[in-house]
């Protein structure tokens, strides 16, 4: 078995919503999104501290891109309100079955006259025979649409 190291995957979407309301979302209030993104995301419940404060850890319950339920507890390790971004660290259940370390950053820019989304996944693997998430990625991106169809369809 041989020594995995930290990696990176980043991918941008660019969104029609509003970059702020979309950062607030995952700042403080991820608990709408089983309502703009039900086919995704189950569920969303706070387990310690307080929406949108960083040290704070939240359950989420969803569904991957290829249809398994799974769950993940994640701490809020860092919050930029003036970058937009958002810093979900994950410290127990299914991802780190594959991964040693796992973590969400989430970043709203504003690219010209459009806002524009960047998802990153900071990781570990167990090993070297685990897959590289993008399956996650796709689910971001899809998580990102949904709540963008919400929002504009309001």
């Amino acid at each position: 078995m041989s020594s995995a190291q930290m990696q990176k995957l980043v991918s941008s979407i660019e969104i029609k919503l509003d970059g702020n309301v979309f950062h607030e979302i995952f700042r403080e209030r991820p608990y709408h999104l089983p309502k703009m993104s039900p086919k995704h995301v189950r569920s969303i419940e706070l387990c310690d501290g307080e929406w949108g404060k960083v040290g704070s850890v939240v359950r989420w319950n969803f569904v991957t891109p290829d249809g398994k339920k799974a769950v993940s507890k994640d701490i809020i390790e860092a919050i930029d309100v003036e970058k937009k971004s958002v810093t979900y660290r994950v410290i127990e259940r299914d991802i780190l079955a594959a991964y040693k370390t796992f973590a969400f950053i989430i970043d709203v820019d504003k690219v010209g006259d459009k806002n524009v989304v960047t998802w990153s996944i900071e990781y570990e693997k167990q090993d070297e025979s685990i897959p590289d998430p993008h399956g996650l990625i796709k689910l971001c991106h899809a998580i990102t649409k949904d709540i963008e169809a919400y929002h504009l369809n309001q």
